[in-house]
């Protein structure tokens, strides 16, 4: 690497003779990562592959699944990647997110323990006369923050030093026992991380693999804390059939609270790094993501029922909200002059919020997790995050992806459990809290959050409304309002729930929402064809049938009877209520299914009365081809978001914000970045002086 700082060149070991200074290096980089690899990757194999990934510029040299240590060494050497390793060198120099994982304070201990373990064992003494050419960009203060650390047996990092063949351990010992720490009596379970992979049930280990000498037998699991982990594992149901996916092991308050401290220690590391370094993450992500897609899709699709295609194209929207955080974060968080005299300076800088709880949903796992996760990691903070239990495995594939992509794995993490982890989470030593789920679940978690002064973005639920006009194309609008409704089974949070007619196209209206209805069968949600998959809770279906039921005894009458399907999994067929009216739940509550009430009305004012007859304030759409109209009627709507002509959608750059019991704060837009970064006021005045 053309770094002035680069250290002069040392002997690297025998399996690394072939290779060039620069290749040696480049691969010592990645090995750290690999140290910091779930247990069922092995060290030799992924950091030697990633190496070669990383020198063709993400070309594979071998794949995961065929390579090996050998094949890899050699496919390294034949492909003569010297030139090509030292252009990614200068690519690091210029995005420092990859030297930055292992060189900077994110990860430091293993940094230098992976750089000494390639070069060769050391003695202590050697160990502080080379550490300024092992390790160039720490000074031996920022080593003795290493040892520190080293020696926490809470951390456990000795249990985890490979060591060569013959290498002495009494020459760790000697390092660590000198400060005091007693080797012997460090836990040897108290190692590994808390990436995704660790919280999957136990699988038979893979097979030692050596690289360059040092053993990659896979890590055992770290303990965080001396409190076992629950003894009750959480079971991912698949919800189109009802069997159990796999069992994933539940973090406790204990384990939280560890998690939450390591985010806090790792935060302002991360923070230092240039705000190009975290960009150049997040868009590496969004390329693994999509590189991942069908693997990714179908996760989602097993255990939230999520239609395969809709999962595909949820990943697929992705990379646009991505993009523009990272085109506006910088932006956003910039500093501002205000006032600037020859006698004053007024200005405002931002800086990162800190630690960010965020408690996510299912319907949406990739949209919900990253409108939080991705602003917040560039503006500098750490985030631990609770996906759904309903989505957990999908939210442990996102921390996956971060990690791969180059976040440290204390920077983001993730928590797995039910309303008992959420919250310990929310309750936890955080300075952000973001919360997308019930409105009843989102009071108590505001009030959890204002016990501690926490800031709390809440997105809670809604029951959006849609009024159709007299002037419309029944045939265009009829369906455009029926996806509304039944797109991803009626499980979003802005889905059309209420539907207000004009009483003059009333009854044609309702044939042609029928007969778009009726083409939402419900379907195995694996199949290309489905657009109507199983409902992601298994007690929804019995919510909507007493919806239905109220709705019926109520004097309403169904135009499409659908209901529960006797079949395995959590499948209802779509229902539409005429002779609706506010008396019944149905018109009143959230449904979040594919249940609908259309509801006659004789004018703009009625439907707009009734419209805002709602606790909830979410969003609100008219349909009409009269634009002033729409806007007339929007302008009275007591909501965050208005459609005409459309619904059921977000961007990334608009504000998303509820009203009433649909939530506190903004998300996505500028304004939802503020939400994590604090503010500070500067005011400076030149020097006090008199005459001289």
């Amino acid at each position: 690497m053309s770094d002035p700082g680069s250290p002069e060149p040392v002997d690297a070991p025998a399996d690394l003779v072939a290779l060039t200074d620069e290749e040696a290096r480049v691969v010592g980089v990645l090995v750290e990562k690999a140290l910091a690899t779930p247990e069922n990757y092995p060290l030799s194999l992924h950091a030697i592959v990633t190496a070669c990934n990383q020198a063709t510029n993400r070309e594979p040299v071998v794949s995961y699944g065929e390579a090996t240590v050998e094949t890899a060494l050699e496919g390294l050497r034949d492909k003569k990647l010297s030139r090509r390793i030292k252009a990614v060198g200068q690519r690091v120099v210029k995005h420092r997110h990859v030297l930055d994982e292992t060189l900077g304070f994110g990860r430091p201990e293993l940094a230098v323990m992976a750089l000494l373990l390639l070069r060769g064992p050391q003695t202590p003494g050697e160990l502080k006369t080379r550490s300024g050419r092992l390790h160039p960009f720490a000074s031996l203060a920022e080593l003795e923050v290493v040892l520190e650390r080293l020696s926490d047996p809470d951390r456990g990092f000795v249990a985890r030093l490979p060591r060569r063949p013959g290498q002495k351990e009494t020459r760790w010992t000697e390092l660590l026992n000198g400060r005091g720490v007693d080797v012997s009596a460090v836990d040897a379970r108290a190692v590994g991380n808390d990436r995704a992979s660790d919280r999957v049930a136990p699988r038979a280990p893979a097979p030692a693999r050596t690289f360059a000498g040092v053993s990659s037998e896979p890590l055992p699991a770290r303990s965080f804390t001396p409190s076992p982990p629950s003894p009750k594992p959480i079971p991912i149901h698949n919800p189109a059939t009802g069997a159990v996916i796999r069992e994933l092991e539940v973090d406790d308050d204990a384990t939280v609270e560890s998690k939450v401290k390591r985010a806090r220690d790792a935060q302002g590391a991360w923070a230092a790094r240039a705000y190009d370094a975290r960009a150049v993450v997040l868009l590496e992500f969004v390329d693994r993501l999509e590189a991942a897609i069908d693997e990714c899709a179908a996760t989602t699709t097993e255990e939230t029922g999520k239609p395969i295609t809709q999962a595909r194209n949820e990943i697929r929207a992705v990379r646009e909200r991505v993009e523009f955080f990272v085109e506006r974060v910088a932006s956003v968080a910039a500093p501002q002059s205000v006032t600037r005299t020859p006698a004053l300076e007024e200005s405002i800088s931002y800086e990162p919020a800190g630690v960010v709880a965020h408690v996510s949903a299912w319907n949406y796992p990739y949209f919900v997790a990253l409108n939080s996760i991705v602003p917040a990691l560039l503006a500098g903070n750490a985030v631990v995050y609770k996906p759904s239990e309903l989505a957990s495995l999908t939210g442990l594939r996102i921390t996956d992806l971060l990690h791969a992509s180059g976040v440290p794995v204390d920077v983001v993490q993730a928590a797995v459990g039910g309303g008992a982890t959420g919250a310990a989470l929310v309750g936890s030593d955080v300075d952000v809290v973001c919360f997308t789920g019930s409105f009843a679940t989102g009071r108590r978690v505001a009030v959890a959050a204002a016990e501690r002064l926490a800031r709390a973005q809440l997105e809670l639920g809604g029951k959006d409304p849609a009024y159709v006009c007299d002037d419309v194309d029944i045939a265009r609008v009829a369906p455009s309002i029926a996806e509304g409704v039944f797109y991803n089974a009626g499980q979003s949070c802005c889905a059309i729930e209420r539907v207000y007619v004009h009483e003059r196209i009333f009854d044609d209206f309702v044939d042609a929402f029928v007969a778009a209805a009726a083409g939402y069968v419900p379907g195995d949600p694996t199949a290309e064809a489905t657009t109507l998959g199983p409902l992601a809770r298994a007690g929804q279906p019995a919510l909507l049938t007493a919806q239905v039921d109220d709705a019926v005894a109520r004097g309403a009458r169904p135009a499409l009877e659908g209901g529960r399907l006797d079949r395995p999994g959590n499948f209802f067929a779509p229902v539409v209520l005429v002779g609706v009216d506010h008396s019944m739940t149905v018109m009143r509550e959230e449904s979040f299914g594919p249940v609908i009430g259309l509801q006659r009305v004789g004018s703009d004012g009625e439907a707009a009365r009734l419209a805002a007859d709602t606790e909830y304030g979410l969003t609100t759409a008219i349909f009409t081809d009269d634009r002033e109209r729409a806007e007339r009627f929007l302008a009275r709507a007591a909501s965050g978001t208005v459609y005409w002509n459309c619904s059921d959608r977000t961007t990334a750059r608009l504000p998303w914000a509820g009203r009433g019991h649909s939530g506190l704060g903004v998300s996505l837009g500028e304004a939802g970045i503020h939400a994590f970064v604090r503010e500070k006021a500067w005011h400076l005045r030149p020097p006090l002086r008199g005459p001289r």
